[in-house]
């Protein structure tokens, strides 16, 4: 805490240098004030950084929010907003107005350029949010998005695009996640992680991280398996069939349930390894029909069935239980039965939220869990001191022996407390404490609201009104965050709000929470908790004979801070363990995360390629290279390559048959060698693509490798979590389980990685082929003969042939001074350049008798010298007609360009290697009258392919023949998203495990 008040002090003096400019800034118009925003965004383009804006942004952002919300910040609330922008966590009780505070840190942020993300917990606090503070935002000249559940993608996309998005955290997680799985970069909604700043910054990132997000996609269908299942758990009866352990939800079969299950399923032995699937649906049809209770652990809402948190008592859509159970509830309750799915994407919160550059948080509970905050995300909590002096009293705990007096007592206190008009908040750890507490306040005829998973629409205004005279309400600890419950003057007087907690917390930091809502800005307040040896707390940190002296007591009950000590060293122990845990869990993850992070690159590099071929040639030297250790043999201690079988295996499909020969291959490194088989791999592919159009190349080999990546990916983060489940057994073999789990998941890393190149490669290579399934092209034949004489004819119609010319002799000297005279340089000579250009230098000189004379002159040679190149031409294109099938054989055989449709690129990259060489002159015409017929054949190719691939459609198949994708092209030659048929595609579920 000395730490903490050295920090607040430091802010504090910034504080009042803000306070300090109100005078000055409260004198700009609206204009001016609008007007600093562009100017600060200008000066951070010039250099400046955030840090040296601070109180200039921070002053005008409080004047800003004093003129449209007629709220002015306090200093508490400046200190705070600075240590969100340094990137730590700001403690800040109930009613201290955070939702102000976060204004500062996102505006001065949001100058950047690369976007705010301001993280809630709920989609009415984000709605609420944007609302009130985008207000503020859009007098200042930013940009407010909003993004929600039931956004579109293009919704989203804009949202994110704003200089300030709320959202709340889950639907952040599964949009990164989502992201991830696109097939066009294009397709994406966010952009680069840049600064969060959370509200409820302890909910989000302790309380939420327990469980990862998931995107799942459908797997098998067993939906009779679980019909049968929940049928047969339907015909066991408790005791006698089934034993059930509450406290764990453990269900058991006895010896009688057993047979009846055996006869059910007319099965020998339940426990047979055969049966293991069976016993696995039977348990789970056990648990959903004999301890999950409607109402309480889910909801049915529309058909389907919705999640409850037992903490907040929120329904949570979206959330499923795994491994099965959520058929088993559906199955009992009747209502349409998913398939069973299996994890395609997944992240926890922790590994998730740091990928942030800068990361920020406010809440009014958080400093017991500091060494989580910075241990994990690398940020401090820091304590805000109050606006207004705390005088709320925390009275000592009252201890009693059953659950039974504990209640009886409370209704007791609760029925003075309403007499005399006090408002009572009663805080419950779960919805099933929270129904009985309820039973007890209906038998004693009280009023109250309730906050549960059917009311809980109207949870923030049941909280608000929370405050009002008499009012007694009835929530879990956590329903109602983010609301203030404001009191009346009426009640402030009677002594301000009443809080009640029915039991003690794993966490100090949720009592904390409950008691928080009582004593906001200096309001009077009391709080209590009622604590029985039958608590769950109670149950796991007190001895036995503590709790019998407990139970002698009946109906009374010890109050002693002792013992109110005693509870809150339990707590701190509980919360050390709980950290462990999710450390522990953390540590196994990370590994995970390094992976997920390297290959979510690998596909961005993949959608933002323009040339896949680099990307191919990577996977062909690894399957060389795996196919060279496949071929390598054990001589006399030492791994040899045999390089005969080397030959074969690749001759049956890798390469152009009996284009290696061994002596190519002998002598030569392990390296060198996959290199050289990559060559003769990527000729194979080129000569099998041969005719394809370059879009739909790009477009099939973009799928096909992003397909595999994806399907390995999913494969590999499923065996991830078989692996995790069992590795603790490495402990009993004196072996670190984390360090066994790290070498092990590296292994499966790298396996898949071999996969992913054996899988894109092989279905390439089976689509693109001359018998295959791209045969729309490669079938047709091209007639070199006619092109030959269509492009002797359209010489011969261009040509202008005039009937007399004057012979002049000139010397290239003479070229060169008349084109040096009118400016044209030697590789800008061209009939259309001299043309454009005399043009201009007779409109010049037009009045200029002598030099207009001198122009026609020179345009007149010039012009000659143009006709003899032409003529040239002419003789070249009819030496071409000509040439035979076989002469224009040997030309492509001389171009290195046989066995492909070559193109006018390929013929210019042949003609610069020939003419490289020690060639005499006559050698180097006789290339360059060759190269002219290639280009000829080239140009005709190209115009027949463009011609014969409009509106064409091209199918994909596996090895199996079966079509696994067909893009259509537009009648331009383009590729339309909607015109592409991927049956690969896998539809996708969000869930939080």
């Amino acid at each position: 805490m000395a730490r903490d008040k050295k920090i607040v002090s430091k802010h504090g003096k910034t504080a009042d240098l803000i306070i300090k400019n109100d005078q000055a800034y409260s004198k700009l118009t609206d204009e001016e004030l609008k007007n600093k925003t562009q100017e600060f965004k200008e000066r951070i383009e010039q250099g400046e950084s955030l840090d040296s804006l601070l109180v200039e942004a921070y002053s005008v952002v409080r004047e800003a929010a004093y003129r449209v919300l007629g709220l002015k910040a306090y200093r508490v609330q400046l200190i705070g907003g600075i240590i969100l922008h340094e990137g730590d966590i700001a403690e800040m009780k109930t009613g201290e107005g955070k939702t102000l505070t976060g204004l500062f840190p996102a505006y001065l942020n949001a100058l950047s350029g690369q976007g705010v993300h301001v993280v809630t917990v709920n989609e009415y606090l984000s709605k609420r949010d944007s609302e009130i503070n985008g207000k503020v935002y859009n007098f200042l000249g930013l940009t407010v998005g909003l993004n929600s559940r039931e956004s579109s993608k293009n919704e989203k996309r804009e949202a994110y695009a704003q200089d300030i998005t709320y959202t709340t955290n889950a639907e952040l997680g599964f949009d990164y996640l989502r992201d991830n799985m696109v097939f066009n970069f294009d397709q994406k909604v966010q952009r680069k992680l840049n600064y969060a700043i959370i509200d409820e910054a302890d909910s989000v990132l302790i309380d939420e991280a327990r469980t990862p997000l998931i995107i799942s996609g459908g797997s098998q269908n067993r939906i009779n398996m679980y019909m049968a299942a929940d049928a047969c758990a339907k015909t066991l009866k408790e005791p006698e069939d089934v034993e059930i352990d509450l406290e764990s939800k453990q269900v058991y079969l006895t010896d009688s349930g057993i047979k009846k299950a055996q006869n059910y399923f007319s099965i020998e032995n339940l426990f047979d390894f055969r049966n293991t699937e069976i016993f696995h649906l039977i348990m789970n049809a056990l648990k959903a029909n004999f301890t999950f209770k409607k109402e309480i652990e889910y909801t049915v809402q529309d058909g389907e069935i919705v999640l409850i948190d037992q903490f907040t008592g929120r329904v949570m859509p979206g959330r499923a239980y795994s491994d099965g159970l959520q058929q088993s509830l559906q199955a009992k309750e009747g209502v349409e039965v998913e398939e069973e799915t299996q994890t395609l994407a997944t992240i926890t919160y922790q590994n998730f939220y740091r990928l942030y550059n800068k990361l920020s948080g406010m809440t009014g509970t958080a400093k017991t869990e500091e060494e989580e905050f910075l241990k994990i995300y690398n940020t401090r909590v820091i304590v805000c001191p109050t606006n207004e002096p705390i005088i709320r009293v925390d009275e000592p705990d009252l201890t009693f022996g059953t659950k039974n007096a504990k209640l009886k007592r409370m209704v007791e206190d609760l029925k003075a407390l309403n007499e005399i008009g006090r408002p009572v908040l009663i805080g419950t750890t779960s919805v099933e404490s929270s129904e009985q507490v309820a039973r007890y306040l209906e038998k004693a005829g009280l009023k109250f609201e309730m906050i549960n998973a059917k009311n809980h629409l109207r949870e923030a205004e049941i909280v608000e009104g929370a405050g009002q005279l008499k009012a007694i309400t009835l929530a879990t600890n956590m329903a109602g965050r983010g609301t203030d419950i404001k009191l009346t003057e009426e009640t402030r007087k009677l002594g301000g709000l009443f809080v009640m907690g029915i039991e003690r917390n794993e966490a100090r930091r949720i009592d904390n929470q409950l008691r928080g809502r009582a004593g906001r800005q200096g309001d009077p307040g009391t709080s209590r908790f009622y604590i029985s040896m039958e608590d769950e707390l109670m149950i796991r940190f007190t001895a036995p004979k503590v709790r019998q002296y407990f139970i002698k007591l009946g109906d009374d009950h010890i109050k002693s801070k002792m013992f109110t000590r005693a509870i809150t060293n339990a707590q701190k122990k509980l919360e050390g363990l709980n950290f462990d845990q999710r450390k522990n869990v953390l540590d196994y993850d990370n590994i995970l995360s390094q992976q997920r992070e390297a290959m979510y690159a690998q596909r961005d590099d993949i959608l933002l390629q323009t040339d896949l071929k680099v990307v191919l040639a990577k996977f062909q030297y690894t399957i060389a290279f795996e196919i060279i250790e496949e071929c390598s043999e054990l001589v006399r201690g030492e791994r040899t390559v045999n390089v005969d079988l080397l030959i074969k295996r690749l001759n049956s499909e890798y390469i152009i048959k009996d284009s290696m020969e061994e002596k190519e291959l002998i002598g030569l490194e392990k390296q060198q060698m996959a290199k050289l088989i990559q060559k003769h791999m990527m000729e194979l592919y080129l000569q099998k693509i041969e005719g394809v159009p370059e879009n739909v190349i790009h477009e099939m080999e973009r799928r096909t490798i992003l397909q595999s990546f994806d399907r390995f990916w999913t494969r590999h983060i499923n065996l991830s979590q078989k692996l995790r489940s069992g590795i603790y057994l490495q402990q009993y073999a004196q072996n670190n389980p984390l360090h066994e789990y790290v070498e092990q998941s590296a292994k499966l890393f790298n396996k898949m990685k071999i996969n992913i190149a054996f899988e894109a490669i092989d279905r390439l290579y089976q689509s693109f082929n001359a018998e295959g399934s791209v045969e729309n092209i490669s079938n047709n034949k091209i007639d070199i003969e006619n092109i030959l004489i269509n492009a002797n004819r359209q010489a011969q119609q261009t040509q202008q042939v005039e009937a007399e010319k004057k012979v002049i002799n000139v010397t290239e000297k003479d070229i060169d001074e008349i084109l040096n005279e009118i400016g044209i340089k030697q590789e800008e000579f061209s009939r259309n350049n001299v043309t454009n250009r005399f043009a201009q230098l007779k409109e010049e000189f037009k009045d200029d008798v002598e030099r207009f004379k001198k122009l026609e002159i020179q345009e007149h040679i010039i012009n000659g010298l143009m006709d003899k190149l032409d003529e040239v031409v002419d003789e070249r294109r009819k030496k071409a007609l000509e040439l035979t099938q076989d002469g224009i054989d040997a030309i492509v055989k001389k171009f290195d360009l046989k066995n492909k449709l070559f193109t006018v690129d390929d013929v210019k990259q042949s003609f610069e290697k020939l003419m490289n060489q020690d060639l005499t002159d006559e050698q180097k015409a006789q290339i360059d009258v060759e190269a002219q017929i290639l280009l000829a054949v080239a140009q005709a190719i190209a115009e027949k392919n463009q011609k014969d691939n409009q509106g064409k459609e091209f199918v994909m198949k596996d090895k199996k023949g079966k079509v696994v994708k067909k893009i259509k092209t537009n009648p331009d030659g383009s590729i339309n998203e909607d015109e592409i048929e991927d049956t690969e595609q896998v539809r996708s579920k969000t869930k939080i495990g």
